[in-house]
């Protein structure tokens, strides 16, 4: 069972005995639920921090969980129906809708019901994050002189330093600004590089948060369509002429959702068409320490092959630790990185010292080339799983590409299938999915899936999820009968 579907349901049982106990009462000690529900320590604390979140306990630490005293009546709800005008209320000069949709990043985070298998999951499983190491490396970092105090508004120079040389060329520490995250960091660059109202150039199709960022910003995103190596250079050029845009947003690395990653002779075609152009490239680098075992040595960044400043690249360290892991870097040279500096600062004024001092003590451990060995392992483990179930079980659903890098795989459906059928029968089976039109910032050329294998516990959850997904097809596009087993 999962540790949060367990939390829940103890939270539950615990809620329902409450009127056992009047107010003040005490609840069974830790001990004594563990031992009635056989379940661990971590899962009855998190449970009464739940019961607590909710007002309906309260913890005193050393003397236990006690029954709350009733809430006094709560005041009657105000009308907040004026709202709905004044964020509406567009002026003359707004050149697009102020709403923001983050439906297209919430599919990726937001935790499935209990019982279902986890596709959609943007991150990966806790048994492939470095748990104890990063504990350790928290516990070491909040002992360290200053470690509570204020950091340097550009980040620790040490993990500037670090950053940098894991982009290699020319790229010096103080072309780097430490961020609290990707996402952070993109919104900086988009927020720095284009005004309200800008055309910005993304892939298409591309990672959805990014496009929920620009749309936030008031930006109009403008699809160049991605194929097996990557962007195509001479779309780019004629999206650039038409639309005189001055930002073009790229993941080169393992491209989010395709895999795919940007070919040796179209790099430097890319930067040149920029740079022709006056304009910038935000380099996503989000996945670059999550390569498979399989893999070739991998291509440098963009930044690392650009002495002109028009790279302004973004990595991170997130999505090889863990989700609540923010820690990642803007690199940029020129007067951009005034700018870029300037508006992380008004933004959030700086990344909170303990965590900088954390991730040092992390990437410096012996525990972290060890970690990403295991990570690398894992993943092409898991990898070869799907894909091979896939081929097995689903062969109607195409897989253009099989990465050496990342979490998830990019598969088409068959023309004339309905894509939220699909998710929605898939749902009902018992395994969760992203589809494939949020990736799209215009009409997609067919239907699409993307399914994670880091999210889920094991290859063991890889096979039932698509002996699952063979039962949503069977239902939802009527593709065939379930292959016996």
């Amino acid at each position: 069972m999962h540790e949060r579907s367990s939390v829940g349901e103890l939270a539950e049982q615990l809620r329902r005995e409450l009127d056992r106990y009047s107010p003040g009462g005490k609840l069974p000690s830790s001990r004594a639920l563990v031992e009635r529900f056989r379940v661990s320590p971590v899962t009855v604390s998190r449970a009464l921090a739940q019961l607590a979140a909710e007002g309906l306990v309260i913890t005193r630490p050393g003397a236990g969980a006690f029954r709350a005293r009733p809430r006094p009546a709560a005041d009657p709800a105000g009308d907040t129906s004026w709202q709905e005008v004044a964020l509406s209320a567009d002026g003359a000069a707004d050149l697009v809708p102020r709403t923001v949709d983050a439906s297209g990043v919430t599919v990726c985070l937001a935790a499935p019901p209990p019982g279902v298998l986890e596709f959609n999951g943007g991150y990966p499983h806790p048994s492939l994050q470095p748990e104890r190491a990063m504990a350790a490396a928290l516990a070491r970092a909040g002992r360290r002189p200053g470690a509570w105090g204020r950091p340097p508004l550009e980040g620790l120079p040490e993990l500037r330093e670090w950053f940098a040389r894991g982009i290699g060329g020319s790229v010096t520490a103080a072309e780097v600004l430490i961020a609290a995250g990707g996402q952070s960091a993109l919104a900086t660059a988009l927020r720095a590089l284009a005004p309200p109202g800008a055309q910005v150039l993304v892939e298409s199709p591309t990672y959805p948060g990014m496009l929920a960022l620009a749309r936030a910003a008031g930006l109009r995103p403008v699809p160049v369509p991605v194929d097996s190596d990557g962007v195509r250079p001479g779309l780019l050029a004629d999206a650039f002429r038409a639309t005189g845009a001055r930002v073009f947003v790229c993941q080169p690395l393992f491209q989010n959702p395709t895999g795919a990653v940007l070919a040796p002779d179209r790099r430097a075609e890319v930067l040149r068409i920029a740079r022709a152009a006056g304009a910038f490239v935000i380099e996503d680098d989000y996945v670059r320490r999550m390569v498979h075992a399989d893999s070739g040595p991998l291509p440098r960044p963009l930044a690392a092959d650009d002495p002109d400043g028009v790279v302004v690249h973004v990595g991170s360290l997130t999505k090889a630790t863990s989700p609540s892991f923010r820690v990642s870097a803007l690199a940029a040279r020129g007067p951009v990185l005034e700018r870029l500096r300037a508006i992380q600062v008004v933004d959030s004024f700086f990344v909170p010292r303990p965590l900088q001092e954390a991730a040092l003590e992390l990437v410096g451990s012996p525990a972290w080339p060890r970690h990403l060995r295991a990570l690398s392992a894992a993943l092409k483990t898991r990898r070869d799983v799907m894909t091979a179930e896939l081929a097995r079980h689903l062969p109607e659903l195409v897989l253009p590409h099989i990465p050496a890098g990342g979490y998830h795989l990019w598969l088409r459906l068959p023309d004339g299938a309905d894509e939220a059928s699909v998710t929605a029968a898939a749902l009902r089976a018992g395994v969760a999915l992203i589809p494939g039109r949020p990736y799209f910032s215009a009409e997609p050329p067919a239907a699409h899936l993307r399914l994670s294998f880091a999210a889920v516990a094991g290859t063991g959850e890889i096979v039932e999820g698509v002996r699952r997904l063979r039962v949503a097809c069977d239902e939802a596009l009527r593709c065939g009968p379930v292959t016996a087993r």
